[in-house]
């Protein structure tokens, strides 16, 4: 039986930066940034294929931003935004304010205009929820579009 590998979006951005592919210029974004780790690429990656997706992502910042910050905790410890598990489609909304407060917190804590996420749950799931904790200003970013915002064309 032929075996079939994956490739992940982090794989596909670090190939094409390292290979020069794709140029980027940092100076196209100036504002205080910080990166979130998702529950699916962090701990359930770590579980589930002994490899949670902490390293790459920051890599890949450090080609987009001259500064950005990781939130407190980060990595495996990181909290949860509260969006996973399909909770943005249950119609549980007020639940879902509430198991997100933690992470608007930290980030509000961290005192950064935009947050970076790779992943499509907590990304709907922070623009959702930010106006309720008054932080109708965070500018949430998937990694991919920071990337694709600083491209040189």
């Amino acid at each position: 039986m032929k075996k079939f590998g994956t490739y992940t979006v982090f794989d596909l951005l670090i190939k094409y930066i390292q290979n020069g592919q794709i140029k980027l210029d940092k100076s196209k974004v100036s504002v205080k940034a910080a990166y979130h780790d998702p529950c699916n690429y962090g701990r359930k990656a770590q579980k589930i294929f002994g490899h949670g997706f902490f390293d790459e992502p920051r890599w890949i910042l450090d080609q987009c931003l001259e500064e950005w910050m990781d939130l407190y905790p980060a990595g495996i410890g990181q909290y949860c935004c509260g969006g996973g598990g399909g909770t943005l489609v249950t119609g549980y909304d007020e639940e879902r304010i509430f198991y997100g407060r933690k992470k608007m917190e930290q980030i509000k804590a961290a005192g950064v205009k935009m947050i970076i996420v790779p992943c499509h749950s907590c990304h709907g799931q922070l623009n959702a929820v930010k106006n309720k904790y008054g932080m109708g200003d965070l500018e949430v970013k998937y990694l991919w579009e920071l990337v694709a915002d600083i491209l040189v064309l």
